[in-house]
């Protein structure tokens, strides 16, 4: 018993303190790779905010009227939609090159459906997301199942879409009066409003509302957690409990959906539906705003934010050129600088110790 006794006078004086790992010795380095490597949007809204005041400052107050900064909005909008689709897909660590292609022939079959068949214009739209789905589900069976590599299956799908697309539509334009005419519901997201001095169309909101709600979906659901589990590391995840050919498969389907409601948004945007825009770098255009946006392309680390602001950078710089008078090719190369240098940052951050 009084050995008992000597043990808990011991246990009564000694130190209660919680460990803890001091930040003040950190470098400066060190703190911002921290906080970078925690907030991954952190670097493409700073690369855009310093975009804007350089432009700001060679053009002049031009560059910060309502009508510059909207129009901007309105010129990336197809792109951010097609940019979150892809988003989801490299979250997984794999990539879509098919993403503009099923947009095209969402529009075309939206368009005929309505027009030449004489479909109700909303029956025609669904038909036209179930077609975009179908186009993704297609992709994601061949990830998932079949174990092929995400490049190589949608470079394959790009170029059976892009080829149907040109069949099944004999590569005939629907004209923009037509469309008017026939399905005005259509052109539904080129309704524009004004909010004080700036006018926004009804595809911007569209645009900002989907970023918006993947964001949620992405960081405050179960599913979310997983698509970042299964793009950091698809065995673990796997161990874990976590379906990973279901996530996969509806990761690849739910991009194809997103990408044939960038066609319904692109109708209202361009009037006319062109099979011809298949040629488009659309997907391209998609990929630079995702990458530029911090999405890591080893898959598991980035937030859909930073593909908004991305597809913003882009914009901003094609805008503060072009207002410059400054040749095209200026646009491409400094698009080109941006994608290394978000690459570089990206490892960098993925260096941090945890």
């Amino acid at each position: 018993m009084s050995q008992m006794q000597e043990y808990e006078k011991v246990l009564s004086s000694s130190d209660t303190s919680v460990a803890a790992f001091e930040e003040h010795g950190k470098s400066f380095v060190k703190r911002a790779q921290h906080f970078l490597h925690s907030t991954p949007a952190a670097v493409p809204l700073i690369v855009l905010m310093l975009s804007i005041i350089i432009f700001g400052i060679a053009i002049g107050g031009r560059f910060f009227s309502s009508y510059t900064l909207t129009l901007i909005l309105q010129q990336i909008a197809i792109v951010g939609i097609l940019g979150a689709a892809q988003t989801l897909v490299i979250l997984t660590a794999g990539i879509d090159l098919s993403i503009g292609v099923i947009m095209v022939i969402s529009a075309v079959i939206m368009g005929n459906c309505a027009i030449t068949y004489g479909m109700p214009t909303l029956l025609a739209v669904i038909v036209g997301l179930a077609a975009g789905g179908a186009c993704g589900l297609l992709n994601g069976l061949l990830v998932a199942y079949m174990k092929l590599p995400p490049f190589i299956v949608t470079l394959g799908t790009w170029n059976i879409v892009m080829a149907t697309n040109f069949i099944y539509s004999a590569n005939e334009t629907i004209r923009d009066a037509d469309v008017d005419a026939q399905a005005p519901l259509l052109h539904l997201f080129a309704m524009s409003f004004r909010v004080g001095s700036a006018v926004l169309t009804a595809g911007v909101i569209a645009t900002v509302v989907l970023v918006a709600v993947l964001w949620y979906v992405l960081n405050h659901t179960a599913w979310g957690r997983h698509v970042y589990a299964v793009g950091d590391d698809p065995e673990a995840a796997k161990l874990s409990g976590i379906q990973t050919k279901s996530v996969l498969i509806a990761v690849y389907t739910l991009a194809g959906l997103i990408a044939a409601f960038a066609a319904w948004v692109s109708i209202g945007r361009n009037g006319s539906i062109s099979p011809s825009a298949a040629v488009t770098d659309y997907n391209l255009q998609a990929i630079t705003a995702t990458v530029i946006g911090g999405i890591s392309l080893f898959g598991g680390r980035g937030s859909i934010l930073g593909t908004l602001f991305g597809a913003m950078i882009v914009g901003v710089v094609s805008m503060g050129l072009n207002m410059l008078g400054a040749d095209p090719q200026w646009k491409v190369l400094l698009t080109g600088v941006l994608i290394i240098g978000a690459v570089a940052i990206d490892q960098w951050i993925r260096k941090v110790s945890v």
